[in-house]
C-alpha cells in the first residue's frame, strides 16, 4: 500500500531545547541556507546561525548555535507578536511561531500572576531564543508539516538560575507548560527541557503512539552539554505512514448541570470560556429533579488548560460541582489563512485529509468584520469569501 502522509517521532530520551529540535530539523534534511533566508524575514539585526557535525557519547549529530550582538534583552509578549505577525514568513510558518510563543506567555503569566500583556520574556525574550522558536515553525513548513508524535518527556531533577533567582527544576514556566502532558521520570540533575523546548513539543506534537509507519530518516539534535551518564541529543525519526489514519488527540471534557443559573450570565460566561482557551463550549436543556427546566454547559478544553476552565465554570455560574473526563478525539488537518477577495483580506480555514484538500471554510470573525466594513449582509460576504475560495483552491 501507498504511503499516506509524513510522519516525525519525536524521542526526547535526554529531554528536548529550542537549539536541540533546530539541529535535529536540519538532520532529517532542512536546507541551513534557506532556513537563515527564512529567519531573514524578521527584521532582526545582530545574529547569525552556526551549524556543526558533534558527536555525543560516541553518536553524531548537528548543533546549531545562535550568536548575537546583542545583550539578553526582555521583550514583551505583545513586541514579539507585533515582531512575527509583520514579518513575511508563510502564514502558516507565522501562526505557528506565535502559538509556540503565546504558549509561553501564558505560562510566565500564571506563574508571576499578571496579564499576559505584561509579561516580560527574559531567557525567551533574548534574540536567540526567538531564532529557535521562529526557526522551528520554519523548519516543521519545509519538511511538508508532518504529524508530529512524541514519546514522554523526562521529569528532571536539580535547580537553574533564571532572571529570577534560583528555582527548583523543572523550572516553573516549563511546567505550566507541560501541564496535561505524559512525562516520565529521570534521575539526572539538570536542566533536560527548556521552556522552549517543552513549548515547542507541546505546540506540535501529540502524546500518543503513532501510527504503523515507515523511517525514511533518522536525525539527531546535540544539546549543549556532555553528559557522562548519556547522549545528550533528541532523536528524530521522519517516515511515511501506510494507511490514511485521521489525526487524534486528547480533550479534557468539562460538564455541569444547573437549574438556577441566571440565563443573563450564559452569553458572556461563553465568550469567556473561548477566551481563556476553550475549544468550543455548548449549552443544552434539560430536565431536571422536581420537574425544572434546566442547562448543561459543556466544554471541550485542551488537558492543560482544563483546571483553569473548570475554576471559571465554579466561579461564574451556580455551579458547585463540575464533572471532567479525558477523551480521544479524532480530526481532520486544518490550515487558516489570508484569502485576498474583492471585499479586502478574510481569513479561510482549509481542510485537509491525508494531505488532500477537502474543503475550505470562510471563518466568522474575519467575515463578520468585513460585514461590518462594507455595511453588507453577513451571508452575502460568506457566499463572496467561499467563491473566491473555490476559485483559488479548486480551479476547474
Amino acid at each position: 500500500m501507498a504511503p499516506d502522509r509524513s510522519i516525525l517521532l519525536l524521542d526526547p530520551f535526554s529531554g528536548i531545547s529550542g537549539d536541540m529540535f533546530l539541529g535535529l530539523m536540519i538532520d532529517l534534511g532542512v536546507d541551513p541556507d534557506r532556513l537563515r533566508r527564512e529567519l531573514g524575514k524578521l527584521s532582526l539585526p545582530g545574529w547569525s546561525l552556526d551549524v556543526r557535525r558533534e558527536k555525543r557519547r560516541g553518536i553524531e549529530g548537528l548543533r546549531t548555535l545562535v550568536t548575537t550582538a546583542e545583550e539578553q534583552a526582555h521583550r514583551t509578549w505583545p513586541i514579539i507578536r507585533e515582531l512575527v505577525a509583520k514579518s513575511s514568513l508563510e502564514a502558516a510558518t507565522r501562526d505557528l511561531a506565535l502559538r509556540i510563543f503565546r504558549r509561553i506567555a501564558e505560562a510566565e503569566a500564571r506563574v508571576h500572576g499578571v496579564d499576559i500583556s505584561a509579561v516580560h520574556f527574559h531567557e525567551v525574550g533574548a534574540l536567540d531564543s526567538i531564532i529557535d522558536i521562529a526557526g522551528a515553525a520554519i523548519a516543521l513548513n519545509h519538511l511538508g508539516r508532518p504529524r508530529v508524535f512524541c514519546r514522554p518527556l523526562p521529569l528532571f531533577r536539580g535547580s537553574v538560575s533564571c532572571a529570577h533567582g534560583s528555582f527548583p527544576l523543572p523550572a516553573p514556566a516549563t511546567l505550566e507548560i507541560l501541564k496535561g502532558t505524559p512525562l516520565t521520570d529521570s534521575p539526572l540533575s539538570c536542566e533536560l527541557v527548556t521552556p522552549t523546548g517543552a513549548a515547542i513539543a507541546v505546540e506540535i506534537a501529540d502524546f500518543s503512539p503513532p501510527p504503523d509507519f515507515m523511517p525514511n530518516r533518522i536525525g539527531y539534535g546535540v544539546g549543549c552539554r556532555d553528559l557522562a551518564e548519556q547522549p545528550n541529543l533528541l532523536r528524530g525519526i521522519l517516515g511515511e505512514s501506510y494507511a490514511a489514519v485521521p489525526e487524534n488527540d486528547r480533550v479534557t471534557v468539562l460538564e455541569t448541570d444547573l437549574d438556577d443559573v441566571n440565563p443573563e450570565w450564559l452569553g458572556p460566561l461563553m465568550d469567556h470560556l473561548l477566551e481563556e482557551g476553550s475549544l468550543d463550549v455548548s449549552y443544552t436543556p434539560l430536565q431536571m429533579k422536581k420537574g425544572r427546566p434546566g442547562t448543561r454547559i459543556t466544554v471541550l478544553a485542551p488537558p492543560q488548560h482544563a483546571a483553569r476552565l473548570g475554576r471559571i465554570l465554579l466561579l461564574e455560574t451556580s455551579a458547585i460541582g463540575v464533572r471532567f473526563h479525558e477523551a480521544g478525539r479524532w480530526k481532520l488537518e486544518r490550515e487558516t489563512r489570508l484569502l485576498a477577495t474583492a471585499l479586502g483580506e478574510a481569513q479561510i480555514k482549509l481542510i485537509f485529509d491525508g494531505g488532500k484538500l477537502l474543503r475550505v471554510t470562510p471563518e466568522y470573525e474575519s467575515c463578520r468584520l468585513l460585514a461590518q466594513q462594507t455595511g453588507m449582509p453577513l451571508p452575502e460576504i460568506y457566499r463572496i469569501v467561499a467563491a473566491e475560495a473555490d476559485k483559488r483552491f479548486f480551479p476547474e
